[in-house]
């Protein structure tokens, strides 16, 4: 239990710190992710770099017409952008989406905005709150790394990004799915075949180059 309160507060910690760098006069947010957990990241440091940058570039991007009233959120992953939150037309959405697309470096836009009125607070706190619950969850699994999963939750709605095998893609979906308070899981990670990950994670910084022995089992004598 003192584990789960640890894990959840942790995650709930990385959810809240985007809002808490300030107040912007429009409603139109972005995903960008804190750095500090670069170093275990599947992606390249230069593509953390470009998928932030493309974040901020898509806030910039959205036609002035469509800016009030709309609540919007870009998050990049790998070079694939999420939209997110309500327009109040399928026009202003066509456009938005049709804008950001054309970031240099964007290879996919997911364009899963709403046409609605813009939610309120209470229904974004509800989002945050679920989305740290679901990240707490994927750290206790032990069976996936949190840092290889980007959840974003929106209307009940967890979009799950990443760079993942098959299996991980697989538990981190079931956790998703059975998260109290999610009403429908959106799959939108890459799944590589195991030796592409096996790859990628041996990459990384501080990866171990050789894998250790495998642990022996003590001799057992009978008396």
């Amino acid at each position: 239990m003192q584990k789960m309160k640890l894990t959840l507060a942790a995650a709930a910690l990385v959810t809240i710190l985007p809002m808490l760098q300030g107040c912007v006069p429009a409603v139109i947010a972005t995903g960008a992710a804190a750095g500090v957990m670069s170093a275990h990241d599947r992606r390249s440091t230069g593509i953390q770099t470009d998928d932030e940058t493309s974040e901020w570039k898509a806030a910039q991007q959205v036609p002035e017409k469509y800016k009030a009233g709309a609540h919007l959120n870009f998050t990049s992953f790998n070079r694939r952008l999420l939209i997110t939150g309500e327009v109040f037309t399928e026009e202003a959405k066509t456009s938005i989406g049709e804008e950001v697309g054309k970031i240099e470096g964007i290879k996919t836009v997911f364009n899963e905005a709403a046409v609605a009125p813009a939610s309120p607070l209470g229904n974004r706190s509800n989002d945050s709150y679920i989305t740290s619950k679901l990240k707490a969850r994927l750290v206790d699994s032990n069976q996936v790394s949190a840092n290889h999963i980007k959840v974003v939750t929106e209307n009940t709605v967890a979009y799950l990004m990443g760079i993942v095998s098959e299996r991980e893609a697989k538990v981190a979906v079931q956790i998703a799915r059975t998260t109290d308070g999610v009403r429908k899981v959106v799959n939108l990670m890459e799944v590589l075949p195991d030796a592409d990950i096996k790859r990628i994670d041996s990459s990384m910084p501080g990866a171990s180059r050789t894998p250790p022995p495998p642990a022996q089992a003590a001799p057992v004598e009978s008396r």
